[in-house]
């Protein structure tokens, strides 16, 4: 029978959103019916609300979540009822050609569930990223589900999206390796969890770039060794504060965690000759990127994007859990507040305005 609970609904582009009864079908063979314990708010979720993403409203929003299983479909084998469980976003196929030559961080048909959540007048929603879990329950593929040890959810849920697409960044995406250089250009939840990661590497110089001091100083509690406002600097003078503090060469991995071209052009000039460059900030469909190009030619390294922090859930969440619990991993760092789901539409314009690393809906 299928179930009906609150959710948080975008319906149309800049328009607030709104706690409504959306719908929960049983789950269908492959799918499951997951309670949702916590969800972040996640600046891909305000891309959803702003229209950046797609104009498919109505949107159930929410994603960077855990919860527990609380009915499986038919066929299901994975996970179990009373499963602890980090969702997520990559529910890798096996089939296409990226999963075959054993590349899955790359895979091009990912599963959701095929059965859509609706509004209770059968209006179907769709769900951000396909999850949708800022609700109190949500519809799932079983291979969206990565079982974990239990923990505190509001922190462990922050796995599902920001704080791997950082640490991924940083380990899967620029294989940092022990005594690199980093810098991280954007230190809001993503770019501090590169900092992490790249401490978490063995990174010996770890510098962070922000306009906000807020964010600095939070960027340095997670690993960076040295900081600085790029508020009121040009790019050249970012990109030679960067090789002041690395010898005068410039960093060995520097990750692009805003998105913008100004910022990636800083990245590109800033890290060695044979450096790597990693962009894990989303930029919007109208930037466009102009270097010239005999200076992409004179230059050796990688330039490199970084979808998901290229991570595998079933390998990279249960470590970064046990790294959590050996208090390696000071994931709950992240969390700056701890609110209703009512509160959203407010965590939303916290995160616009950067006062916030992560809001973190929490549902009893």
């Amino acid at each position: 029978m299928s179930q009906t609970v609150k959710g948080i609904v975008a319906f149309a582009k800049e328009e607030p959103v709104q706690l409504v009864d959306i719908v929960i079908p049983d789950p269908g063979p492959g799918e499951v019916v997951v309670d949702v314990k916590s969800c972040g708010v996640c600046h891909t979720d305000y891309h959803y609300r702003q229209g950046g993403v797609s104009d498919d409203f109505p949107f159930l929003l929410g994603h960077e979540s855990v919860g527990v299983v609380s009915a499986v479909g038919e066929g299901v084998v994975h996970v179990e009822v009373g499963d602890f469980v980090i969702l997520n976003w990559r529910a890798t196929c096996g089939e296409c050609r990226a999963c075959k030559r054993n590349e899955q961080q790359y895979c091009f048909a990912t599963h959701n569930a095929k059965q859509k959540m609706t509004l209770t007048d059968g209006t179907e929603l769709e769900a951000a990223l396909g999850i949708g879990s800022f609700a109190e329950k949500t519809l799932v593929a079983e291979r969206q589900c990565t079982k974990v040890d239990e923990g505190d959810p509001a922190v462990l849920g922050l796995l599902g999206c920001g704080v791997m697409a950082g640490i991924g960044a940083a380990m899967n995406t620029g294989e940092v390796k022990h005594g690199d250089s980093v810098a991280v250009i954007g230190c809001g939840g993503v770019g501090c969890a590169a900092i992490a990661g790249a401490k978490l590497a063995g990174a010996s110089t770890i510098i962070a770039i922000d306009f906000d001091h807020k964010k600095l100083a939070a960027a340095e509690e997670l690993g960076a060794t040295h900081s600085f406002s790029s508020k009121g600097m040009s790019e050249d003078e970012v990109v030679e504060k960067v090789q002041s503090l690395t010898g005068g060469f410039g960093a060995d991995v520097v990750i692009d965690a805003v998105g913008r071209p100004e910022t990636w052009r800083q990245a590109f000039y800033a890290r060695d000759l044979a450096g790597t460059v990693v962009l894990v900030g989303v930029p919007t469909p109208d930037m466009e990127l102009t270097v010239p190009f005999i200076d992409m030619f004179a230059r050796g390294g990688k330039l490199k994007s970084s979808w998901y922090g290229d991570c595998l859930p079933e390998r990279d969440f249960p470590m970064l859990t046990e790294l959590y619990k050996q208090g390696r991993l000071p994931l709950e760092k992240f969390v700056t507040e701890r609110i209703s789901i009512e509160q959203v539409e407010d965590a939303f314009d916290k995160m616009a305005r950067g006062e916030v690393l992560r809001s973190v809906v929490e549902f009893t």
